[in-house]
């Protein structure tokens, strides 16, 4: 599986942004899908996370009630809207997938994901 990610940029506080992560390459879909974010010279941390047969969706608790995880029109695209940016988001934004249905406990876990995109760069800043 390949994930490609885009939709990265520079925004202003309180401003949005959509992400967008497209898989291709395989015959069985991802299953779960989750987005983390990595700033420089720090851990990279779960943002959220998508089980696609029944939209179940895990969240941090520091993006509740900002950021939407969902199904994003074609079969194997899911994306990311950000709302109420803050500075704090600024990070490198990684897209990630499995081809497992991840309970709750196990879609914030890095090593659940066999599959990673490249890194794109979210900056929050006025």
């Amino acid at each position: 599986v390949q994930l490609q990610a885009s939709g990265g940029g520079l925004v202003q506080p309180g401003g949005s942004l959509k992400l967008s992560c497209a898989a291709s390459g395989r015959a069985i879909s991802p299953r779960t899908v989750a987005w983390f974010r990595q700033v420089p010279g720090k851990e990279r941390e779960f943002v959220a996370a998508i089980r696609k047969f029944d939209n179940g969706r895990t969240y941090a608790d520091s993006v509740k009630g900002r950021f939407s995880i969902f199904k994003d029109g074609a079969e194997n695209t899911v994306s990311l809207r950000m709302n109420s940016l803050e500075p704090k988001d600024t990070a490198v934004y990684y897209c990630a997938a499995t081809t497992r249905s991840l309970i709750v406990s196990a879609r914030g876990m890095e090593g659940q994901y066999e599959y990673w995109g490249v890194g794109t760069q979210v900056t929050v800043s006025s």
